[in-house]
């Protein structure tokens, strides 16, 4: 069971490297998209956003990173659901990340062409508006990729016990809640519910707690390579 015992961990590690570096993403770069003058206080300040970019990263790694351990487990129960859960929260999801990077770091250098133009480039400033603007509309997208990715794994953690079944089923109604959320915002509708994210990075944190002090249930995890090997 110690190999599974350090899955546990690791697993439990890259959630809080993951949810810690999106916090501190918004942190570093909270000042820099507000205004219209937004091109030019990341002009003046490249290196608050460069270090936001890297938090995107670093979170897109290492939440990418997490189904790559637990597939081994979850497929004995459900090798499609498993396949899918590592499709949705790796490659897809990763890439999302990715592309928020990328444009977080074209506007970078829009901003400086933006300065150096003595702010009177039109072309720049919409240039520099559509790639802000492209933020907004990838984060609806990046939200759906994650909550399928997310409802996938708390199923398979519901399904195999290998953690405590209300934390599974927390995880589940905190996604909902969560995709809700954005589909509004998606619509129009900003009515400032970003607290409904709450819930699920509540549990993320809570579950990744556990599986580093607890870590998975070990007669779930019998039963598990048990019913595997006995076929």
């Amino acid at each position: 069971m110690k190999p599974y015992r350090m899955t546990a961990v690791i697993v439990g590690v890259l959630y809080i490297i993951g949810t810690a570096s999106g916090i501190l993403s918004k942190l570093v770069t909270r000042n820099l998209f507000t205004g219209e003058d937004f091109l030019s206080k990341i002009a003046a300040n490249p290196y608050q956003l460069n270090l936001g970019a890297f938090f995107i990263l670093m979170m897109g790694l290492s939440l990418a990173a997490m189904p790559v351990f637990l597939y081994p487990l979850f497929k004995k129960k459900n090798e499609a659901l498993a396949l899918g859960m590592v499709v949705f929260r790796g490659p897809l999801e990763g890439s999302v990340y990715i592309l928020a990077v990328v444009s977080w770091l074209l506007l970078g250098v829009f901003s400086k062409e933006f300065t150096a133009a003595g702010a009177e480039e039109a072309s720049l400033q919409v240039i520099g508006n559509v790639l802000f603007q492209a933020n907004d509309i990838m984060s609806p997208v990046t939200t759906i990729v994650f909550i399928i990715g997310a409802m996938l794994l708390y199923t398979l953690f519901y399904l195999t016990k290998l953690i405590p079944r209300w934390l599974s089923v927390w995880g589940l109604i905190g996604a909902v809640i969560y995709l809700a959320v954005d589909l509004l915002k998606l619509f129009g509708l900003n009515l400032n519910l970003e607290m409904l994210y709450a819930p699920l990075g509540v549990q993320e944190m809570i579950m990744a707690l556990w599986l580093i002090i607890k870590g998975f249930n070990l007669v779930a995890l019998d039963e598990l390579l048990t019913a595997k090997h006995g076929k």
